[in-house]
């Protein structure tokens, strides 16, 4: 046992830092959601300001703008998902037909690149891109005579403008993945498949969609933990007060009333409610992929 722990041991030094920034800002933060039932008095201190139960709850769903953050963070968050699968799919379907391996390479470090970039950078880029005086998309719709449209700034734009470019930012990963799964199909389906007289579009329908499916459905599974996560530092960089009816979400909402408007109990209880519903949904996940696809954590 002696020497199997001195063996192990530069193994545990390795997981240390880890599992310190997993403890640091993950589980000692969880003291903080008792402030989600208190009325924080800042000089009192989380732990001594006046119990309030689920008052902070209650004043949520009064809010006015409550249902429209749920009803956007949800119709957000599935075009997302949707979107997340859907073109990552066709791209790789469309990439492995491709027979030069340079080519095919230099594509995928093009779409990859994007992943890498913050929304700080490309919400810069973007503004001016879609700006309605300036920039290149309005100037060409220009040339074929259609109004400018107000991408960031009129609330009709804004979600799909959201979903556009985060799908662009965000397939090349997904693009990747299908692309690996695509290199575990036996050959030899293609040749009977050929034999039989299937050309190209006839092998892609009846052996490479079937062999990704399983994929397919194991990332869409999963993906349902994520339907509270419409983004925020994407809606963060380019919402605005104009767009709040239809860009706004719940993290946005949690963000101005915890820090601008210096609510912490309410700001908590929001926090907490998009927590449970998210650990819903992620155990719900977990479970559809265990059903559907064997998948197992351990």
């Amino acid at each position: 046992m002696r020497r199997r722990t001195i063996r192990e041991l530069p193994f545990h030094l390795m997981i240390l830092p880890g599992f310190l920034l997993v403890l640091i800002y993950s589980y000692v933060p969880m003291a903080g959601i008792v402030m989600a039932f208190e009325r924080l008095v800042p000089s009192k201190g989380m732990f001594m300001s006046p119990w309030v139960g689920w008052k902070n709850f209650e004043y949520m769903l009064r809010l006015p703008g409550t249902l429209d953050v749920l009803r956007n963070t949800f119709f957000i968050a599935g075009m997302k998902m949707a979107a997340g699968i859907i073109v990552p799919v066709s791209f790789a379907l469309l990439l492995n037909e491709a027979r030069q391996r340079l080519f095919r390479r230099s594509i995928q470090t093009i779409i990859y690149f994007p992943h890498f970039l913050s929304w700080i950078i490309l919400s810069g880029i973007l503004i001016d891109i879609l700006s309605p005086s300036t920039g290149i998309v309005n100037g060409l719709l220009g040339v074929f005579k259609i109004p400018p449209a107000y991408f960031l700034g009129d609330s009709r734009w804004f979600p799909f403008t959201l979903v556009l470019t985060d799908t662009w930012k965000e397939f090349g990963y997904g693009t990747i993945v299908y692309l690996a799964a695509l290199t575990g199909i036996n050959p030899a389906l293609y040749e009977a498949a050929a034999m039989d007289g299937a050309g190209r579009l006839r092998q892609t329908i009846n052996v490479t969609l079937p062999a990704l499916l399983p994929m397919i459905v194991l990332m869409s599974v999963l993906s349902l933990g994520n339907i509270l996560n419409a983004g925020f530092e994407q809606v963060f960089n380019l919402y605005s007060p104009q767009v709040y009816k239809t860009g706004d979400i719940i993290d946005t909402l949690v963000f101005r009333i915890g820090l601008e408007n210096a609510n912490y109990g309410v700001a908590t209880a929001v926090g907490l409610f998009k927590s449970v519903v998210s650990f819903v949904m992620v155990g719900l996940s977990y479970l559809l992929a265990y059903r559907l696809t064997d998948y197992r954590i351990f």
